[in-house]
């Protein structure tokens, strides 16, 4: 048996399950937001979504069945990249819905800003990992958490300036639960945590722009009960709601003309990604919509296993980027829907229509099986003792 047939055979396979399930669910869910855009390109992107999962399938299994060590050679370039090519997205990408975040490449719109997550939970897992081997000064807690903070601070501003709040948004519990995990004492989190909270109202009148302000304080006022403008600011929080509360228990049914996404109040650009949710709750209920939060906690919860089986602090460090990279999605894409969060432009993993993030989701999920495949270290397991027994003739 060769060693790569080997690594292959040792695969988190329930986990693996668990993710092909999800994404076939995901294909289900941008057929029912779409098929009833029978004279749009909107009506084939389920098409797409599935030549996109499969892409992102060949990442997977190389990412899983590479040494997750190798890693560290890469984490840096890859970063660099990343972030180079979500600065020039900055100031030269394409503007789709007050966001500059895509760059053109003939058929396909590639956003960096996914890109600059994923190297930027690399670099942080070689950052945390590394820096104290490198000289007696990165010993110090504070450098580290100095250095780790310049290093997610930078994609962090440039996806914000690009308008992008969600992803933006992303980075926060990333950054956070990964420098929890890379020995970084919590008093000094908590400092952080503290003085974030401080700065927020500034950030909120300073910071945000005039729509996105608008979309904070509508939702606060529907919560209040108070009257909004459902025709302009609160069309999408309004129909979104209206999409999910009057799902029930069992939905609506599979290709009901009486829904509010069939009806055209959810937009059908974003009712394939950002606002799929609604679609889904709408025609298949709480029971449905339990049913895909189940599989997402399933998810998490094996990722949490596979890291406490890993190796070293590495390969634990890139398994916890992993879940809260997965977990903000889920939580911000889920939590806007049913306002507890701003509304802001985020997909729902393995679920929403994309490329980029498609595929990003998929090699990171990758990188969590190649810490489960390589959780024993080559080298100690040369050095156990091989017991040997002695046949009596």
């Amino acid at each position: 048996m060769t060693p790569l047939f080997r690594k292959f055979l040792g695969l988190n396979w329930l986990l693996f399950a668990n993710i092909i399930a999800l994404m076939i669910f995901g294909v289900f869910a941008v057929y029912s937001a779409c098929w009833m855009r029978e004279h749009s390109n909107l009506s084939d992107k389920w098409r797409d979504q599935v030549y996109w999962m499969l892409i992102g399938l060949v990442f997977f299994f190389a990412a899983s069945l590479i040494d997750y060590k190798w890693v560290r050679y890469l984490g840096i370039p890859f970063y660099l990249a990343a972030t180079g090519l979500l600065i020039f997205t900055t100031f030269f990408g394409i503007e789709i819905n007050g966001t500059r975040a895509w760059l053109d490449f003939g058929p396909v719109l590639l956003q960096p800003s996914q890109l600059a997550i994923a190297g930027g939970v690399i670099a942080l897992a070689l950052a945390l990992c590394t820096l104290h081997k490198l000289h007696p000064v990165f010993r110090s807690s504070f450098v580290r958490l100095f250095v780790t903070g310049i290093i997610a601070v930078i994609p962090f501003v440039f996806v914000l300036i690009q308008g992008d709040f969600g992803s933006a948004l992303v980075w926060v519990p990333v950054y956070g639960a990964m420098v929890l995990i890379g020995n970084i004492p919590i008093r000094y989190l908590v400092v952080i945590v503290l003085s974030v909270t401080m700065f927020l109202p500034f950030a909120f009148f300073f910071g945000l722009k005039d729509y996105q302000k608008k979309r904070i304080t509508t939702q606060i006022e529907m919560l209040q009960g108070k009257k909004v403008n459902i025709r302009a600011e609160a069309y999408s929080a309004y129909n979104n709601l209206l999409a999910i509360g009057s799902g029930g228990w069992g939905g609506k049914g599979f290709k009901n003309p009486d829904t509010v996404n069939n009806k055209g109040f959810i937009s059908p650009d974003t009712a394939i990604n950002d606002f799929i949710f609604p679609v889904l709750a709408e025609e298949h209920g709480f029971r449905g919509s339990l049913l895909m939060l189940g599989g997402f906690m399933l998810l998490l919860l094996q990722c949490v296993y596979v890291a406490f089986y890993s190796r070293d602090l590495m390969g634990r460090l890139l398994v916890v980027g992993v879940v809260g990279l997965l977990f903000a999605h889920i939580y911000q894409n889920v939590g806007m829907n049913l306002l507890i969060m701003p509304i802001t432009g985020i997909p729902l993993p393995l679920i929403s229509y994309g490329g980029t993030f498609t595929i990003v989701i998929l090699f990171l999920l990758g990188l969590v099986q190649s810490v489960w495949v390589h959780r024993i270290d080559p080298d100690e397991k040369a050095a156990r003792p091989v017991l040997q027994i002695e046949h009596l003739d």
